[in-house]
């Protein structure tokens, strides 16, 4: 799918495309050495996108290298197809040598605290890759469709990352909204099936029911997912994966239905096997902000794969209420935490 040096066309019309991160609820399912061998119990994921977006800008470079700005990272500039992909933009490098692009400089900005868990590397992505597909529409090739380019992402974020990743966060990114995602491990289907759970004045309704906090400590999903893709493999916790799957479906039908004491329910009985798989997914400070959820009768839960970044709760209105300067009084410990000011996104990429 080469582009070429679109230097020129951008000159004119520079590009942008935003796309939404996510909270989510049994993520790691989505991985397929989770989701083939669960099949039989139809393995779920759930995700909420968030009105945090990322945003990225195609514009002219002035010679035919690829030049990446982001925040909280250097800026890199790569001859085409020479950058190495375990730079801490491969990534986005990687999906400008499959576009075989020249000549363009790519700004990227988030308005989410950087690897804060809520799957900004996938966010960015799909936005990246949304962008070059208005170039391939501009030049009359057709756009690429959002289920395509979410999987497109990744294909390549896999590719790059040398190791199994799940694709709930780029399908966050591209539809957006509420959404159960059930794995078919079919490899003759697609591989999901997406259910919305809510749509239209509910989620305003869900708004006053949700808080969401960054921890102010960065994290890598990829040591706490290895660590539980090694004990699955290794034949460990195969009874917590059954009841993590049963404990997902039940807080998908729950959230539908916005019975919060359900929700909660299933939060902190997931959260609570996953601690005991891997006690570094919370630490002091998530251990205070979910005890504090429960005592408040809400459901607390870390983000991603835990190990810092973000958390979020879930309860009735009143109870959140009463959570929210709780969490505040802990988060202040450390200088960099807070509460995030966020609501639920219903679009996608855009």
């Amino acid at each position: 799918m080469e582009l070429g040096n679109i230097s020129n066309l951008l000159k004119e019309n520079p590009i942008f495309a935003s796309a939404p991160c996510r909270i989510d609820f049994g993520g790691t399912l989505d991985i397929s050495s989770f989701h083939y061998p669960l099949s039989h119990l139809r393995p779920t994921t759930v995700n909420l996108a968030l009105d945090r977006r990322t945003t990225v800008s195609l514009k002219p470079n002035t010679d035919d290298r690829i030049r990446i700005a982001s925040a909280g990272f250097d800026d890199a500039a790569f001859d085409p197809g020479v950058a190495p992909y375990d730079h801490p933009l491969g990534l986005m490098f990687a999906i400008a040598d499959y576009f075989a692009v020249k000549g363009v400089r790519i700004d990227i900005q988030s308005t989410s605290p950087p690897r804060s868990g809520l799957g900004g590397s996938s966010v960015a992505a799909v936005a990246l890759i949304a962008a070059f597909s208005k170039v391939l529409s501009g030049m009359g090739r057709g756009q690429i469709p959002r289920e395509k380019a979410a999987l497109l992402a990744h294909a390549i974020e896999q590719g790059v990352a040398g190791v199994p990743c799940g694709r709930q966060d780029q399908l966050a990114a591209a539809f957006g909204g509420i959404n159960a995602w059930t794995w078919t491990a079919d490899p003759q289907q697609t591989p999901f099936v997406r259910t919305p759970l809510m749509e239209g004045r509910s989620l305003d309704r869900l708004n006053r029911r949700l808080l969401v906090a960054y921890l102010g400590v960065i994290h890598s999903s990829r040591d706490v997912n290895g660590t539980w893709i090694r004990q699955f493999i290794n034949g460990q916790h195969r009874g917590y994966w059954k009841e993590i799957v049963e404990l997902t479906q039940a807080f998908a039908t729950a959230l539908g239905s916005l019975d919060m004491p359900a929700a909660a329910d299933a939060m902190n009985r997931e959260t609570a096997l996953r601690k005991d798989m891997t006690p570094e997914v919370l630490d002091d400070m998530g251990d205070r902000l979910v005890a504090a959820a429960v005592r408040c009768g809400c459901g607390a839960r870390f983000t991603g794969a835990g190990g810092g970044g973000c958390m979020w709760a879930l309860g009735e209105k009143d109870d959140i209420a009463s959570l929210k300067p709780q969490w505040e009084a802990l988060l202040a410990r450390r200088p960099t935490a807070g509460v995030l000011e966020c609501r639920v996104d219903p679009d996608g990429v855009r």
